[in-house]
């Protein structure tokens, strides 16, 4: 008798025959062989997977740690740490009541470890309450910053694992893969995700009501209730989601329908809809769905407030303006706290006020309806507009993915539609959302079986890495190659997008490395102040033309709006020096 043949794999399916060979463990004749290749090829895969995961997140981490250890207060920030010590020391609402307490409560989870002090008997507006406990106090203001900071920092990566499985979702893991790592390498995410501000949680706790949504087609009993948590995380940290909560409640009836009319549905009767009448029943059972959500929306704002104070103690402030029309309707009947609905009449008094933009060297009075797109444009990488697009126009052209352009194209598209129309032209943080709902909608591009594509997408990842690399530590004032990155940003935007303040520090070490003993005239925007930083310096706006001699540094938004006196002291000074793309160092002889 002939000894058997042993077969080995040829890579398409078949196998070939190996004569003379013993046959070893994995090599068995049969499937046994082949299955266990199978199984430790697949943990290979999974373990390489969770380390590019890691990898991803261990990179994000370490921008916005070391980026929130250098910055200084920007402007809004020491307005959130202060309420937040109210919250945690007073119980009250008192201070900043525009905003809901949520995102504040998260800042103040960090302050916790602090032991900051607050002078219960301080008296004054909020921009001088955040002055007064950071360096009035006896506190250590960069102590304080970093221990609020951090909580945000978490959440930011949290909200990171989020984009990977709703992306994981929607095209399976190399499109999770993808959106992480757009996400994880953007620089509008990493700068304001390392802040003590909102517009990061806020916009996290939506997409995360969102995906629960997209899984509520198949779990709508756990999911709904999960995406009212979610939602209403979202409205008690920022009331600027408002807008977009019928159209969550619309995707709540649309994923409730899906729901029973897949048989997947984990073994539970569907509810039938073989004619009109149960049509309709079925809609309406997806409508009570979707009321159920925003209850439990509702209940968890309430319960952020009563986490702040159970006796929801509230005494209107001076500033409460009366909004008439279709905004006083909408303030007069939402289901929230008293507190919220006057923190929202305050929000709309803003967009009644008259602000200062700059948008490509043009200083202007209101806003501009593509201020935007415009800036966006200017501060998100290249690679990552093509991928934004390229996965956008798949999810509307690929059948398969078409059922998730509702949960991820529409909102953002509502949300921007929204802020574009805004009173405040003063950065891409109104539009946060945008690198995060499109870094998911960029997953498309993996479902395309070309492989000249998946070569592409590879490069343009590897674009969008090496821009946001290069930019570091600087990811506030971030643009793209195309405007002349974050050094030429100054010229075309101002404000949030380029200074808020940020680089007090770094113009301390500045000055003392640089210019030791030189006279300094500083007009500085932003919540820090200089003297705690050892800069001694004199405000030129002050003091006579003549007398202002030696060392003029100015900050990039002072520069942007220069009228009259400043801009006469600039017409006659010369740049020498630029500390982090933010402040310009002149000199004035």
């Amino acid at each position: 008798m002939s000894a058997p043949q042993v077969t080995r794999p040829t890579g398409d399916g078949h196998t070939a025959p190996r004569p003379h060979e013993p046959a070893t463990e994995d090599e068995r004749p049969g499937r046994f062989g082949g299955l266990l290749r199978y199984v430790r090829s697949a943990r290979r895969r999974r373990w390489l997977y969770g380390l590019a995961v890691v990898g991803l997140l261990a990179e994000m981490a370490f921008a916005m740690v070391t980026t929130a250890v250098e910055q200084t207060p920007t402007i809004d920030e020491p307005v959130y740490v202060a309420s937040a010590e109210v919250y945690l020391k007073e119980r009250s609402f008192r201070y900043n009541p525009e905003h809901p307490p949520l995102g504040k409560l998260i800042i103040a989870s960090g302050l916790v470890f602090t032991d900051a002090h607050l002078d219960p008997d301080f008296v004054g507006s909020q921009t001088a309450l955040g002055r007064h406990v950071l360096y009035e106090s006896g506190n250590d203001p960069g102590r304080l910053m970093l221990y609020a900071r951090l909580p945000v920092i978490v959440l930011t990566l949290l909200f990171g694992l989020v984009v990977l499985a709703f992306a994981r979702d929607l095209t399976g893991p190399p499109g999770g893969l993808v959106a992480l790592a757009l996400y994880a390498f953007s620089p509008d995410v990493i700068a304001n995700g390392s802040l003590a501000t909102l517009d990061v949680p806020a916009t996290g706790f939506l997409l995360t009501a969102l995906w629960l949504l997209w899984r509520a087609r198949r779990r709508p009993y756990l999911c709904l209730p999960l995406a009212g948590v979610a939602l209403g995380a979202a409205a008690a940290t920022k009331m600027s989601v408002l807008p977009v909560i019928p159209v969550l409640m619309l995707l709540g009836v649309l994923s409730f329908r899906h729901a029973h009319r897949t048989p997947e549905l984990d073994a539970r009767p569907r509810i039938p809809a073989p004619d009109t009448r149960a049509r309709i029943r079925l809609l309406a059972y997806g409508a009570l769905a979707a009321v159920g959500m925003a209850l439990v929306a509702v209940s968890v704002v309430w319960a952020t407030y009563l986490v702040v104070d159970p006796w929801m103690r509230w005494a209107a402030p001076e500033n409460v303006p009366d909004i008439r029309g279709t905004r006083g309707r909408v303030a007069a009947w939402l289901p929230f706290p008293e507190a919220y609905r006057d923190g929202l009449r305050i929000q709309f008094g803003f967009e009644y006020d008259i602000w200062e933009g700059f948008l490509f060297g043009r200083l202007y009075e209101g806003s501009l309806w593509y201020y935007l797109p415009a800036a966006l444009l200017v501060k998100t990488p290249l690679g990552m507009l093509a991928l934004w697009t390229a996965g956008s126009v798949a999810i509307l052209a690929v059948r398969g993915l078409r059922p998730a352009a509702p949960y991820v194209l529409v909102p953002a598209a509502v949300l921007l539609a929204i802020s574009m129309h805004g009173a405040r032209d003063l950065g891409v943080r109104y539009a946060v959302f945008m690198p995060m709902f499109l870094a998911v909608a960029a997953a498309g591009v993996t479902l395309s079986r070309r492989r000249p594509a998946h070569w592409a997408t590879a490069a343009l990842l590897c674009f969008v890495a090496v821009s946001s690399l290069r930019t570091y530590p600087y990811y506030l004032p971030y643009s793209n190659e195309a405007f002349g990155g974050p050094s030429k940003t100054h010229l075309r935007l101002h404000d949030s997008n380029v200074d808020w303040g940020q680089d007090l520090g770094r113009l301390a070490d500045h000055l003392d490395r640089r210019h030791f003993g030189e006279r300094v005239w500083l007009v500085h925007k932003g919540a820090g102040v200089p003297s705690y930083y050892g800069i001694d310096a004199s405000d030129p706006l002050k003091a006579p033309l003549g007398e202002v001699h030696g060392l003029l540094v100015v900050s990039d938004s002072a520069v942007a709006k220069a009228d009259g006196r400043l801009a006469a002291l600039l017409d006659t000074s010369t740049p020498i020096d630029d500390v982090g793309h933010s402040i310009t160092v002149f000199r004035r002889r």
